[in-house]
Order: C-alpha cells, then sequence, then structure tokens
C-alpha cells in the first residue's frame, strides 16, 4: 500500500485537493456566491481530478523508468516494489475512474460538453509521459496547463452552471479571481519544471530526451529559469500593490510568504551549482505554490470583517 502512495504522490495529490478545497470553501461560499455542486458533488470532482492526476504520475514512472534509476535510484518503484503490469492496470483503473466521474459530473451540471475536459487531460497526461516531455519546453508547458486547469475546474464547474442575468458580474469576477490564481500556478509549476529538467540533466540526457538544460547546457538553462522567476515576483509584487495595498494583513502575507521566498529562489538559482541545490529550490517552489495558495483563506476573515 505505501509503495502505491508513493507510486501515485499521494502529496501532490493532497495539494491538489487542498487547492480545490481552498478555492470552495475559502474564496465561494464565504462571499455567498451562487455555486453548483453540493458537498458530495464536489467530492466527486476532487475525486475525479486526483484520480487522473495519480494516473499520470504512474504512466510518467513507468515510461521513466531508465531515467529514474539515474537521477533517483532510491525512489524507483516500477520494475522493483511493484511489477509493470501492476503499474499498468492501476495506471488504466485511475483513468477509468476519473474519466467516468467526469462524465457524471458534467451531466449532472448540465455541461455535458465538460467531459471533454477529462478526456482530454487523460490524453495529454500519457502523451507527456510517452512523447511530449522529450520535447524541449513543450512538456513543461503542457503539464503546468494541467495543473492550472486543475485550479480552473473548480470555477467551470461551480461558477459557469450558476450564472443568471442577476449575477452574471459576481460569478465573473470571482471566476477571474480563480484564473489569477491559476496563473500563478502555472508560472511556479512551469519553473519548478525547469529546475527539475536542471537537476535531472543526468539521466535525462542518457535516455536520449531533449530537455532545454540539455539543449543549451546546465550554466544557460539556469540563467534562462532565473529570468523567469522575475515574471511571478513582479506579478505578485503588483497584484499586492494594485488590489490589496489598504489591507495590511493580507499584503503582509504575500510579502513574507509568496514575495521573500520567490526572492530567496533567486538568490538560491544565482548560487547553485550542484544538482541537491536545484532539488531544494524545487521543494521551496511547491511551498511558495502552497503559500499562495493558502493565502485565500485570509480573505474569509479580512475583508469580511
Amino acid at each position: 500500500m505505501l509503495n502505491i502512495l508513493l507510486l501515485i504522490r499521494w502529496k501532490n495529490l493532497f495539494m491538489i485537493a487542498l487547492m480545490q478545497l481552498l478555492i470552495k470553501y475559502a474564496l465561494l461560499e464565504p462571499f455567498g456566491v451562487a455555486i453548483t455542486l453540493n458537498g458530495f458533488g464536489f467530492f466527486l470532482l476532487i475525486l475525479a481530478t486526483v484520480s487522473l492526476a495519480a494516473g499520470g504520475n504512474i504512466i510518467n514512472d513507468i515510461f521513466d523508468q531508465d531515467t529514474d534509476t539515474v537521477n533517483k535510484p532510491k525512489k524507483v518503484i516500477v520494475g522493483k516494489s511493484l511489477s509493470e503490469k501492476t503499474a499498468y492496470s492501476l495506471f488504466i483503473g485511475f483513468n477509468v475512474l476519473g474519466v467516468l466521474i467526469g462524465f457524471y459530473l458534467s451531466h449532472l451540471v448540465g455541461r455535458s460538453g465538460f467531459f471533454a475536459l477529462f478526456v482530454v487531460v487523460s490524453g495529454l497526461l500519457y502523451l507527456y509521459a510517452s512523447y511530449l516531455k522529450q520535447i524541449i519546453l513543450i512538456g513543461n508547458i503542457v503539464i503546468s496547463v494541467l495543473v492550472a486547469l486543475s485550479i480552473i475546474m473548480v470555477g467551470l464547474f461551480e461558477l459557469l452552471p450558476a450564472i443568471t442575468p442577476q449575477n452574471q458580474e459576481t460569478q465573473l469576477t470571482f471566476f477571474k479571481i480563480i484564473l489569477d490564481y491559476a496563473l500563478f500556478a502555472f508560472c511556479i509549476n512551469f519553473i519548478r519544471e525547469m529546475v527539475k529538467d536542471i537537476e535531472d540533466i543526468d539521466g535525462d540526457y542518457k535516455a536520449g530526451m531533449n530537455t532545454l538544460p540539455i539543449a543549451i547546457g546546465r550554466s544557460r538553462a539556469t540563467q534562462v529559469t532565473l529570468a523567469l522567476t522575475f515574471i511571478p515576483l513582479a506579478a505578485v509584487i503588483y497584484y499586492v500593490v494594485t488590489y490589496l495595498y489598504h489591507n495590511l494583513w493580507i499584503a503582509s502575507y504575500f510579502l513574507l510568504f509568496v514575495v521573500a521566498p520567490l526572492i530567496y529562489v533567486i538568490i538560491r538559482l544565482f548560487q547553485a551549482k550542484l544538482k541537491a541545490d536545484y532539488h531544494i529550490i524545487s521543494n521551496l517552489l511547491k511551498l511558495i505554490m502552497l503559500f499562495g495558495m493558502l493565502s485565500l483563506l485570509i480573505y474569509k476573515y479580512k475583508l469580511l470583517a
């Protein structure tokens, strides 16, 4: 059981579920926004999302057996703790579960076309693992878009079906907030994917992959990643100055838990030389994404006070 939890990367799945829960219970419900799903329906949305993500993690490990043997030999599960056949069975099971729930939910909210999203996500995760991740930057973009989509899905299923002529402006305002957080998640995850590529350059090179650090070298790839990190940093500072400057608590939270860590990541990237350095930076970026999403908790207590 522990091997399966490690294979599906339960910590990452927990973060996806937490992001979706925060959108619903820290952003939408406290402000009385019109929503579509009840508690059970929302649980199904989370289950569908994490099931597809779990399937994506499994198929990724199946295709990455050779590179993982070099990059992280102590964490290899497929072919050691679990057979490849078992891994494929789990991959199929999680995908079928996610797509079937997606089919049910799409009809439940009266938007049958939303079902296509679950099929597309399932297909993209397979394509990413089998082919796209080997193409310079394309794989990084695709997986980051899917991370952002896990946030946007809450807005699609909760807000859009509940739009009326009377509440249209409010619904779209909150959907835009969700899009802002999704964009933040995309940026941070994209940078983290690039950092992971630099960290895993040895194994990826032996596997014949064409990631950015392989194409232009570790040093130049680090410089590109460093430059890109200024984008979310500038965006968050602009967001705080433009929309949150009047609320000291919320502004202070962003400055302490998002802006300051991003500046620290930039400093670490300047100094990074060893594989371990990039691993630390990767974990820092994951924490920054977590703190960014946790900021939703503050709005409930400070804007409604």
